[in-house]
């Protein structure tokens, strides 16, 4: 990483800690000593602003110490928007713009200072600098020119029909880097800009199966369609949740061929502080699900794995929105 690229990555946290103190007054001003609660706090704020989530180990990389080398571009537009830029290219140029020299041609008036003295070896010395500046230049608008945005839709491999709302989970694996996670928008799509050529991402939704998606991205499609494989289970379980059924002995039978006898089956309770699971075994879940119940309308299945023809582990939760 330059100096030029190590200062302005400071000056960056230093505008973050800013906003952070306009929501968490009493927070450290000092980022690189931010720790435990500081950190949850600044995930909840990136996640409520800009939609983003940093992983703590991510945090502790880049943030708490200095790395070789700047975070990707796509990470450094999402930390310059919530510190209140368009994005980084904007951040730049408006703190460059205000430096101490009042110019942003730190860079051109060095050169001129050494062309004016009378170094008789100063072609030696303005020769590769010229070289170094050329290729920051070339190297930006080749980055300028092949950043893309890419916009993914989601739809249901079966039905044809298109997936909608915000809870459509898409994790970013960058190479060499910590997984980034995003949330499509309440349309179902998730859109995101990169100079790669190649996306890897686990995408995740309320009844359907968890899916690594690799895509070639290509300049002139900009658009991706993805499809999506239902959770057959997941769904029969939402449905048993919601149907009025008077024979509860079918319903336990039904249940009973789809869940292993050594199924592990987690609730979620994510509005207790920190976050509480309870286990239940097979038994106990199929009399939750058959014991008529207002909270059963508002179960949501998580996520479910299988093995042969049978459930074997099973994450629900029943959403506090609706209860």
């Amino acid at each position: 990483m330059s100096l030029n690229d190590q200062t302005s990555f400071e000056s960056l946290k230093k505008k973050i800690v800013a906003m952070m103190q306009q929501s968490y007054p009493g927070i450290n001003p000092s980022i690189s000593e931010w720790k435990g609660q500081e950190i949850t706090d600044f995930q909840e704020e990136l996640l409520k602003k800009v939609n983003a989530h940093l992983s703590e180990k991510w945090f502790y990389t880049h943030m708490k110490g200095v790395h070789a080398s700047l975070p990707r571009i796509d990470v450094l537009n999402l930390l310059s928007k919530y510190a209140g830029y368009a994005n980084w290219d904007d951040f730049l140029f408006k703190t460059r713009e205000r430096s101490p020299s009042g110019q942003t041609g730190s860079v051109q008036k060095g050169i001129t200072r050494l062309a004016l003295t009378r170094n008789p070896n100063r072609f030696f010395i303005l020769v590769p600098v010229f070289a170094i500046v050329l290729v920051v230049i070339f190297y930006g608008i080749f980055k300028m020119f092949n950043t893309r945005e890419y916009t993914f839709t989601f739809y249901d491999s079966d039905t044809r029909e298109p997936i909608t709302g915000n809870k459509i989970e898409v994790m970013l694996l960058p190479d060499g880097e910590s997984p980034i996670t995003f949330f499509s928008d309440s349309s179902g799509r998730y859109s995101m800009k990169t100079d790669q050529s190649k996306v890897k991402m686990v995408v995740s939704a309320p009844f359907y199966k968890t899916d690594t998606i690799i895509r070639i991205l290509k300049k002139l499609k900009q658009q991706e369609m993805i499809g999506l494989h239902a959770d057959t289970y997941a769904l029969m379980i939402h449905y048993f949740s919601k149907m009025k059924v008077n024979d509860w002995e079918k319903r336990r039978r039904s249940l009973d061929n789809m869940i292993d006898d050594g199924a592990i089956i987690c609730q979620v309770f994510e509005d207790k502080d920190p976050i509480g699971v309870e286990l239940f075994n097979k038994q106990e879940f199929i009399d939750r699900l058959t014991i008529p119940s207002a909270s059963l309308k508002n179960m949501e299945i998580l996520n479910t794995k299988t093995r042969g023809e049978k459930i074997v582990i099973l994450w629900y939760r029943v959403n506090p929105e609706s209860r």
